[in-house]
């Protein structure tokens, strides 16, 4: 984002093997942050009701196993055997990204007209059915979309310049298991912040513009994955 990876990444340059995968910590720990990332675990996390820490962390540690283990299966072909993606292919994966950001959105917004968030509100008889997106297979479906597409390409490619390959892989997988880090830590401290009292009152009635604001973030991020509009992350 902005340069920031490949600064990480030029620290390694000419560096020992326990440098290499000291900077594979940094990116997999600053990954978690990028725009397409913060946007969907906020309308994630702010999408129910439970709002505790342990019940964020949770989630933000199935997101990141299946954002690791996607970015590991589609990371390791392009270590070793130099093989990229078809831009078609590639362009699919970053529009899929942004339509989940968009159904994200959109189901945020459909639960607070119908009046989820409503602190007197009863439990609905289908509520069961609408958390399915909160649960860990849902969290694991969710990260391993991310992981096909979004800003996780460029930390691929960031890696392939490794000159051994041995250690470009090695790289990968701890990228993608801090990259797991960052997102249970990112997704608790969500949790832990809307648990506050005053501050989930305020989200409550945020809520429509987090929404609009995550909807209107994936409607461009889908458009730009075709070139339709800039895309500057």
């Amino acid at each position: 984002m902005f340069g920031l990876d490949h600064w990480i990444a030029g620290l390694s340059s000419g560096a020992s093997v326990a440098v290499v995968l000291l900077v594979a910590v940094l990116l997999g720990l600053r990954h978690a942050t990028d725009p397409d990332h913060m946007a969907a675990v906020t309308t994630l996390i702010t999408s129910g009701k439970d709002r505790a820490a342990r019940s964020a962390a949770r989630l933000g540690a199935f997101w990141g196993m299946g954002h690791a283990l996607t970015l590991v299966v589609f990371g390791i072909p392009i270590l070793v055997a130099d093989r990229y993606l078809p831009e078609r292919v590639d362009q699919g994966a970053e529009t899929a990204v942004g339509v989940l950001i968009v159904f994200l959105a959109l189901r945020l917004l459909v639960r607070w007209r119908h009046g989820f968030f409503d602190l007197h509100a009863h439990p609905h008889p289908d509520q069961h059915h609408r958390h399915a997106v909160r649960t860990p297979a849902g969290s694991f479906g969710i990260g391993l979309v991310h992981g096909m597409g979004g800003s996780a390409g460029v930390a691929v490619l960031l890696l392939a310049a490794i000159p051994s390959e041995t250690v470009a892989v090695a790289s990968l997988v701890v990228l993608a298991f801090f990259t797991a880090v960052s997102m249970t830590i990112v997704t608790s401290g969500f949790g832990w912040t809307l648990s506050l009292r005053p501050v989930a009152s305020g989200v409550t009635a945020a809520i429509p513009a987090i929404g609009l604001a995550s909807l209107a973030f994936g409607l461009w991020y889908s458009a730009a994955a075709w070139g339709a509009i800039p895309y500057p992350f």
